[in-house]
């Protein structure tokens, strides 16, 4: 058989597609869908030589949910519930797209204490995401001990975001105008002490994972994606902030109050694993940091605007655009006049992100692989197309 050289596949995309012939010895493996490493319902065709990927193609039929077409059939408010089902792990964001979009279509000013609130709680739901997206990583990796950590500290989260939502994990809090209710007296001080405990615990992660030289030798030089790469597929979030790219929604964008806080946007220009790895972790930090300047200058005031008991907003349409925990989330709502969306597009950072798989996968052994698909952070469901 003729020698397999892995570098010749990392060139044009069309150059993974071989026809075989009779020396080659080819694998067509489903990867997927399964736990672990798929979490469930992606599927992905590789083509292997050995233990080397030639082709990664995913395989989307599994993860269709309809959401447009749904919220199609539903009045605006019916379909706010759908937001914690696109992306389960960071619904805050999608249900501050969702509002953002219609409140952007109706001309509605929301009041400041409820943008502050909005901050608060959906720098909350980031930071639960990224530590189960942490402990999960380390999990399908081999290490079974960071999912513990991980859960004990979101834990914290999701007792603060139940008193103030009722739900633990598809929330639907916000309204068209603001926020369905007001949050607890206590909650000020149960965030700050929060992102005090979680900052002390940093270090710890530190020690334990992020300078382990396992994980450094699973996750250095691998899926390198440079940042031309991540654009050309449309990657955002810590994907392309690992590529070198500091592109934020929070500031390039700037919405809600986003503009009034001091913060600092993590990007690393190694574009492997790894970098995206240390975007995620650093940005643990920065959302502390966000929650302490919310919660410190909450003002008093009304929590919601007067919009009616009947949304109806004039024909016409309204994009708008906020940071997700895996990347830019935009939702374009059009309207006919009518209490029922006319047309609703999401756009979801997963489709992307994940398209870029293909790339970055040809030419790297199968157990990289898992580890490169974890580095993305796909929550499936998401994606919606």
């Amino acid at each position: 058989m003729q020698a397999f050289d892995p570098t010749a596949l990392r060139g044009d995309l069309a150059s993974a597609r071989f026809e075989p012939g009779p020396t080659d010895d080819k694998l067509i493996l489903s990867m997927g869908p399964q736990h672990p490493s798929t979490h469930g319902v992606l599927r992905i065709m590789l083509e292997l030589d050995g233990e080397y990927i030639l082709r990664a193609e995913p395989v989307l039929g599994y993860i269709h949910r309809m959401h447009e077409w749904m919220a199609e059939q539903k009045t605006y408010m019916q379909f706010m519930p759908n937001m914690g089902r696109v992306d389960y792990l960071h619904a805050m964001a999608w249900n501050w797209a969702y509002a953002g979009a219609v409140e952007r279509l109706m001309g509605v000013e929301v009041p400041e204490r409820a943008e502050y609130i909005r901050v608060a709680v959906t720098e909350l739901n980031r930071i639960s995401s990224h530590l189960l997206w942490w402990g999960a990583y380390l999990l399908d990796l081999g290490a079974f001990t960071p999912i513990m950590y991980a859960f004990d500290d979101r834990e914290i989260i999701l007792d603060i975001l139940q008193a103030v939502s009722g739900s633990r994990l598809t929330y639907s809090y916000f309204t068209i105008g603001g926020v369905y209710g007001d949050v607890p007296a206590d909650f000020a001080s149960r965030c700050l002490a929060f992102t005090r405990h979680l900052r002390s615990r940093l270090p710890m992660y530190r020690d334990l994972v992020t300078d382990n030289v396992i994980l450094r030798g699973r996750c250095e030089d691998i899926g390198v994606m440079d940042v031309e790469l991540a654009r050309r597929y449309g990657a955002t979030g810590p994907c392309i902030r690992g590529s070198g790219a500091p592109v934020d929604t929070r500031r390039a964008e700037p919405y809600g109050v986003y503009n009034r806080f001091d913060f600092r946007i993590p990007a690393y220009t190694e574009g492997d694993a790894m970098a995206r790895y240390m975007v995620r972790m650093d940005e643990l930090a920065t959302s502390c940091d966000i929650i302490d300047q919310a919660v410190q200058g909450l003002p008093e005031g009304p929590i919601q605007a007067k919009v009616g008991k009947t949304v109806k907003p004039p024909k016409g349409e309204a994009c708008y655009a906020v940071e997700g925990a895996r990347g830019k989330i935009i939702i374009h709502v059009r309207s006919d006049g009518g209490p029922k969306p006319y047309r609703v597009k999401l756009r979801a950072p997963g489709f992307s992100n994940l398209s870029v798989f293909c790339d970055l996968a040809r030419g790297t052994l199968l157990a990289d692989a898992v580890s490169i698909l974890g580095s993305l952070d796909l929550v499936i469901p998401e994606i919606d197309r």
